[in-house]
């Protein structure tokens, strides 16, 4: 076994090393907030430019012309998914920052460490892999539209479209471009085929590092506001209860085949807290506890994923699932 296989196979070890120590200098060195967040976008533009780089855009283009993956990707996230996040929040204190928060974690896919997590179900992550651009684009494209709807016209005071485009241009189109860039030079040059293949060990370290920044540089925030801030976990351990159930309807809908079952549970299950961050902290003064907020879904969600890790492959999509028949509802295969 290669140091790359090792790396593969211990991931969640490094994820939760990285997490500890991202708690021991957000316990211990609370000082050193400051200096994590100020490189939470860099280090996420280069998590998302090794993440993009894994699979050929030829493969991209191969995976895309699965319809229905994609279709049920999209749908599941941006139609179902709004309707439980607006159902659950019914339950928290009408409290702008609090929904804020909540909203934009989780009406954001995650398109990084789900795969690592689909991996280790045994699900299609390949499949993920190339559904991460299309999810990143459309929930830049929705989000500022579902705050409008849930939160109402006031919204635009508060979250302006600067951050949004820079967002975008940051942590989608620069990675993306890159990474093209960087395919079209290993085709065509020995030295860019080496600077490919070094980059390939970067996924899973890049994930640990993102992890460290992003916790350390909000866990002080989240540790001063505990008492304000912890109606909502709750919220996230529902979602992570109510999706998946909801997952497997849906698998059963779209009869997909186990491994691709098993990824859009996944997609639907995970948050893109990491890459919203940087949303969250560029909203004005009086909504600095938005960071905690996007922060602590990470926390909740990682001790979940662990969780369905097992299991998913276990009883929720052990084998293909059997097509679930819904009145009216007629295909042809």
């Amino acid at each position: 076994m290669d140091s790359r296989d090792w790396l593969q196979r211990h991931q969640v070890t490094i994820y939760a090393a990285s997490v500890v120590l991202a708690v021991s200098f957000g316990v211990g060195l609370p000082s050193t907030a400051p200096l994590f967040e100020q490189v939470i976008t860099p280090v996420l533009a280069v998590l998302l430019y090794v993440t993009f780089l894994e699979i050929p855009f030829t493969r991209f283009r191969r995976a895309f012309t699965n319809v229905r993956f994609i279709a049920a990707a999209l749908g599941i996230n941006f139609l179902l998914v709004p309707v439980v996040v607006y159902a659950l929040t019914r339950l928290l204190p009408p409290e702008p920052v609090l929904l804020i928060g909540v909203f934009m974690v989780l009406l954001t896919p995650c398109i990084d460490y789900v795969i690592a997590f689909t991996e280790l179900a045994d699900g299609d992550a390949e499949q993920v892999t190339a559904a991460t651009p299309a999810l990143l684009v459309v929930q830049f494209l929705l989000l500022p539209v579902y705050l409008w709807l849930f939160i109402g016209e006031q919204i635009a005071g508060i979250i302006e479209a600067g951050p949004f485009v820079d967002a975008f241009l940051l942590l989608i189109a620069l990675p993306l471009t890159l990474a093209w860039l960087t395919e079209v030079w290993a085709d065509h040059s020995e030295t860019g085929r080496q600077w490919q293949e070094t980059m390939g060990w970067l996924p899973v370290p890049m994930m640990g590092v993102t992890l460290l920044v992003v916790i350390a540089s909000q866990l002080p925030r989240v540790g001063e506001s505990i008492g304000k801030i912890a109606v909502v976990v709750p919220i996230y351990v529902a979602f992570l209860v109510v999706m998946p159930l909801l997952g497997t309807l849906a698998v059963r809908v779209f009869r997909m085949p186990t491994g691709e079952a098993r990824a859009l549970l996944f997609t639907s299950v995970t948050r893109n807290s990491l890459v919203v961050l940087p949303l969250a902290l560029a909203l004005p003064a009086g909504y600095d506890l938005v960071p905690a907020v996007v922060v602590t879904q990470t926390l909740v969600e990682l001790m979940g994923m662990v969780v369905l890790t097992r299991i998913v492959p276990a009883w929720l999509v052990p084998t293909a699932p059997e097509p679930l028949t819904i009145p009216g509802f007629i295909r042809s295969d």
